[in-house]
């Protein structure tokens, strides 16, 4: 087989992996993507050596998704979390919040938990405030080495995680797992987003 050959093939491969990747998501409440990818390439019988698609591709398979199968669904849980994260992000403005993952990607679904991460001198000072307010939360395993903490809450029916980090790394730039910048925003551009609709 010719390697033209080998890469149209490899090409269909990650093209089915990330469609059948995005209706796991979508439909099962899968939110880890290389979980997602994992499971449909297990799904479609092909071998643990097959080839992946990046994390973007399926994203876009997400929205599309989305788009033909979900679309008032999706409009109104992604106008639920937004508002959600808004009255979040307002609450906690002294440790400066950002909105970050699905929520502000627009790839959120019926199973999508809003992230916002907050930049503090110590993880136990969010705790404090938290009980101050009287606001219940749970402890939650960080998915990452830099976070310091992460504290569950639910707000309005939706659980939102408050991923800590230490106040220096609010100038560090994200990535993802194939190399794109993580998209963060300011409660600002969350009411933009809200006003716009």
């Amino acid at each position: 087989m010719s390697s033209r050959q080998d890469r149209q093939r490899s090409s269909q491969q990650r093209s089915r992996i990330a469609g059948l990747a995005a209706r796991l998501m979508a439909e099962d409440g899968i939110t880890d993507l290389a979980l997602a990818k994992r499971k449909a390439a297990r799904k479609l019988g092909l071998p643990d050596c097959a080839a992946m698609p990046d994390d973007s591709e399926v994203e876009g398979e997400l929205r599309t998704y989305h788009r033909l199968f979900q679309r008032a669904e999706q409009q109104a849980r992604s106008i639920q979390l937004l508002r959600a994260a808004a009255r979040v992000m307002e609450t906690m403005q002294s440790f400066n919040p950002y909105l970050s993952g699905p929520v502000l990607e627009r790839t959120a679904g019926r199973y999508t938990e809003i992230d916002i991460q907050l930049f503090v001198d110590s993880a136990k000072d969010v705790e404090i405030f938290l009980l101050n307010q009287h606001i219940s939360f749970r402890h939650s395993p960080p998915r990452s080495d830099r976070a310091e903490a992460v504290l569950t809450l639910v707000c309005d029916d939706v659980v939102a995680n408050l991923v800590i980090y230490p106040h220096d790394e609010e100038r560090v730039t994200c990535k993802t797992r194939d190399g794109r910048v993580r998209e963060r925003a300011r409660l600002e551009a969350v009411n933009k987003l809200l006003a716009e609709g």
